[in-house]
């Protein structure tokens, strides 16, 4: 081996041969290494992969109830497809006369959870699943749950409002309670998390190019206003048709009209303090708990 002397360098030399006081360079001395030591940094730990669910836990305890109730109304022998209004109501969809003369305001909330077919949960559970994944991170778990309730509640609250005016009359001469329309279904919950996104989506706090953040927040408008026309040209093919299936646009704007309320007082979760954001979280919680309170209250007197 050649080296050049005029540089000062000199020819390596192996560590395990290189002289000096055993135990002054324990790097350099091998033979009191303990046994089955070994050069180079120590092994890193790999860390388990996380379970998807935990992402976004929230979101997925709220499409397992309402697939766990469908499959236990299947599996009570009701028709996966297309039940009748009676399965339905005795599932706890919703219904003007059972809540207002019944006094079955439990409804309000059960009713999103319980669907009319597999066809209308897949779709509701679609468009949860993915607008939760998304609201998750930005309002907590806690948010998402808060915002399907209470923005479920307020679409079948309007929906039970609407359904009374349309039909107290008919009612009044038959006391049927099957002039009411039956209800059910997640879609006012599920338009309840779009309003909160599009409201949350503003936020400059958010760690996002603003111009990925204002793509982000237009296809969520787009989705809100896509689904909120198709329902009317559904309704009116179905009347020409004479069809009994319609789908129940009060419950759509009123999930809409809450799920602004709730995030108006809001701050994200990323980018702002841990203690602003549950203050913040927890105002938006009382306020809308508070308006669907007095909104009940209205409905109460409309009716009697």
């Amino acid at each position: 081996m050649h080296y050049d002397e005029s540089m000062g360098s000199s020819p390596p030399i192996p560590a395990p041969h290189r002289q000096g006081p055993v135990g002054r360079d324990p790097v350099l001395q091998p033979e009191i290494l303990p046994p089955g030591a070994e050069y180079g940094p120590p092994p890193q730990e790999r860390r388990k992969p996380r379970p998807i669910w935990r992402a976004a836990p929230a979101t997925y305890l709220l499409v397992g109830i309402n697939c766990a109730v469908f499959l236990a109304m299947v599996a009570r022998h009701i028709s996966p497809i297309s039940p009748t209004t009676d399965q339905l109501y005795n599932w706890g969809a919703d219904n003007a006369g059972a809540v207002l003369i019944g006094g079955e305001w439990f409804r309000i909330v059960t009713a999103m959870f319980v669907h009319v077919g597999i066809i209308h949960l897949a779709t509701n559970m679609w468009c949860l699943w993915n607008l939760g994944l998304l609201a998750e991170p930005l309002m907590g778990s806690a948010g998402v749950l808060a915002v399907y309730i209470l923005t479920g509640a307020a679409g079948d609250l309007l929906s039970t409002l609407w359904s009374w005016v349309t039909s107290a009359s008919e009612w009044s001469q038959t006391h049927d309670l099957s002039v009411f329309p039956v209800g059910a279904g997640a879609s006012g919950a599920v338009f309840g998390i779009a309003a909160a996104l599009i409201v949350l989506l503003k936020s400059p706090r958010l760690p996002v190019p603003p111009i990925e953040l204002k793509k982000l927040r237009r296809s969520v408008i787009y989705f809100a206003a896509i689904n909120l026309v198709i329902p009317f040209a559904v309704n009116f093919g179905a009347a020409q048709m004479h069809a009994g299936l319609r789908i129940d646009i009060s419950a759509h704007v009123g999930g809409f009209l809450c799920g602004l309320l709730f995030a108006a007082p809001m701050i994200p979760r990323i980018g702002s303090p841990r203690p602003q954001f549950r203050t913040r979280l927890g105002v938006a919680t009382g306020v809308t708990v508070a308006a669907l309170v007095l909104f009940a209250f209205f409905i109460v007197s409309v009716a009697g």
